[in-house]
């Protein structure tokens, strides 16, 4: 007889949304929480897959019982004595289930030869010879197994090797029912109470069978072990009783495998009675899978906050740069040292103010002296000096930026492999040095360019020319040092006033307005250029932080679809 159809519908769209939110969610960053979020995820989705989906889309399949314990309790004779047949491996050589076997009735093959469930482990006789066990599932049928249940041979959950240990936790997880072997010897060991108070925990029906008993150790062995099992909520487990010995044939005698096998047979029979075990343990497994979002959804929210952190690291520590430069240009630091030195050969001193008043005549009056003592000042030097101060300027800001970054990211947990990766894309200093001079030297150019543009009208040519362009273009790139802040009081007296005299020698032959426009144009395009050559080096750290596989939409389709569980399960629930 079947299952009776379970009102589960509710309940099975928003678990395959989950599935699928979940395979898609990624955890690249290695964060705190990390190791134990994906370890959480990997068992929600695997409980996804094993069990809980194929229970729910097929509720009329048989129980599938677990027979799992500890190492040399017996599981596999006691599998064979339940049958009277050899189909599960004995031996004495530990551990001696590697691949586990799962048996079923002839009738019920349809439900565990395709992979409804373990879709993970591949199909096998279960005399196949040796192959990769532990992503085997042994398959064999026997007429002497009830239909409507089914039994699997698990191995040792305290066995030596690891991925034992692990396969056998994955075939409890995918389990209707345990039926949980232990021994006179190793029934008070950690490991398996670990795992019974995991049962108690999701509700997980659960038999337990103390094997391999001696004689006349019941009367002080079977009480402890229910005290124990009382202890931990597990009071109404049915509690079997086998002692150690067996018949001719190998097996457990008849009259004492009985009780397990009689328990086993009324499930089978009793349709109400698989309908309540599937029950119980399917919401069981659902409580259990929600239970553990929270280290999924923190692990998760771990992820994207530790992007954001780098990502602003670099932003913060670019902005900060980008603050200095501006500062720079603005201060009048630019007008001291070497700047102020060859512009004052060019100017001389106070004096230019009052050829300045003069007019442009003047001015050319001041050229030509220049000229017939062959000493034309072109401003070339100015601007070389202008190159080395801005040069210099631009390569030590931006390798503040780099060590404010790497600073950064090396105090946020998981960044240090990105870190690597991005160091390893960045220019060299000779690279950024030489990328540097290419970058002022073509804003020097675009001033030029401006001058020469600007001077496109007779007048105001006949005036550059009589000028001279490059010189021009030295007393622009002097004026927006001084006209992005302005020096005022003391830093004008300083400067010797030779960035008003700039300004006043650009209005002079191109009017105030079309000074102010070239400033102001002048010093937008040079911190353009700035901003390009220090994005030139961040942008492996950008790139870095860019490559982080992180779906912001698909963890809010994590986070709706657990909700939608939680939901559905309280409806289920009442």
């Amino acid at each position: 007889m079947s299952i009776p159809t379970l009102s589960y519908s509710d309940i099975l769209e928003p678990l395959e949304e989950l599935r699928g939110s979940l395979d898609r969610a990624t955890y690249p960053l290695e964060t705190p929480a990390v190791a134990e979020a994906r370890e959480q995820r990997g068992d929600i989705v695997s409980q996804l897959d094993d069990y809980i989906l194929p229970r729910y889309k097929s509720l009329d399949a048989p129980l599938l019982a677990v027979v799992g314990g500890s190492t040399g309790s017996g599981k596999s004779t006691l599998v064979n004595s339940l049958v009277r047949e050899c189909v599960a491996a004995v031996s004495a050589i530990r551990p001696t289930t590697r691949r586990p076997l799962l048996l079923h009735n002839t009738q019920d093959a349809q439900w565990f030869e395709p992979t409804r469930i373990l879709p993970g482990l591949e199909r096998v006789a279960a005399d196949r010879g040796a192959g990769d066990a532990h992503s085997e599932l042994a398959l064999a049928a026997s007429d002497h197994l009830p239909s409507g249940l089914a039994l699997l041979d698990s191995p040792d959950i305290d066995s030596v090797v690891e991925e034992n240990r692990r396969l056998a936790g994955q075939l409890l997880n995918a389990a209707d029912l345990w039926v949980f072997v232990t021994s006179a010897a190793r029934y008070a060991d950690a490991i398996p109470w670990a795992l019974l108070d995991e049962a108690a925990a999701r509700n997980v029906v659960v038999a337990v069978v103390l094997n391999r008993l001696p004689m006349g150790a019941g009367a002080e062995v079977r009480p402890d072990l229910a005290r124990r099992l009382e202890e931990r909520g597990l009071g109404a487990v049915p509690l079997f009783s086998i002692t150690e010995r067996l018949d001719e044939e190998g097996f457990i005698p008849r009259e004492d495998i009985a009780p397990v096998r009689g328990w086993l047979q009324g499930l089978a029979r009793d349709a109400g009675a698989r309908s309540s075990v599937a029950r119980q343990t399917l919401g069981g497994a659902v409580d259990g899978l929600l239970a553990q979002r929270r280290a999924v959804l923190e692990g998760l929210t771990e992820q994207f906050g530790t992007r954001d952190r780098l990502a602003a690291a670099v932003e913060d520590a670019s902005a900060a740069t980008e603050q200095s430069i501006v500062s720079a240009l603005g201060d009048g630091s630019m007008l001291r040292g070497e700047v102020l030195e060859r512009w004052q050969e060019i100017i001389g001193t106070g004096a230019w103010m009052k050829r300045l008043e003069g007019g442009v005549s003047s001015l050319r009056d001041r050229m030509g002296s220049w000229i017939r003592g062959k000493r034309k000042p072109d401003g070339a030097a100015t601007e070389d000096a202008i190159e080395d101060s801005l040069h210099s300027l631009f390569v030590a800001q931006c390798e503040d930026t780099l060590a404010a970054i790497s600073t950064a990211w090396t105090n946020i947990p998981g960044a240090q492999p990105l870190l690597d990766a991005a160091r390893r894309n960045v220019r060299s200093h000779v690279e950024r040095s030489e990328a540097a001079t290419e970058s002022i030297r073509a804003w020097q150019r675009d001033v030029i360019d401006m001058i020469r543009e600007e001077g496109h009208g007779r007048m105001a040519t006949a005036r550059a020319l009589s000028v001279g362009v490059n010189l021009l273009g030295a007393a622009l790139m002097i004026t927006i040092f001084a006209s992005t802040a302005g020096l005022t009081g003391g830093e004008v007296a300083v400067a010797g006033g030779t960035a008003v005299l700039a300004q006043r020698l650009l209005e002079a032959v191109f009017g105030d307005d079309a000074v102010r426009r070239m400033a102001r144009q002048a010093r937008e395009s040079l911190l353009i250029r700035a901003s390009a050559f220090l994005a030139a080096d961040t942008a492996p750290f950008d790139d870095a932080v860019a490559g982080i596989d992180l779906d912001s939409d698909n963890y809010d389709a994590v986070v709706a679809a657990f909700a939608a569980v939680a939901a559905a399960r309280g409806k289920e629930s009442r």
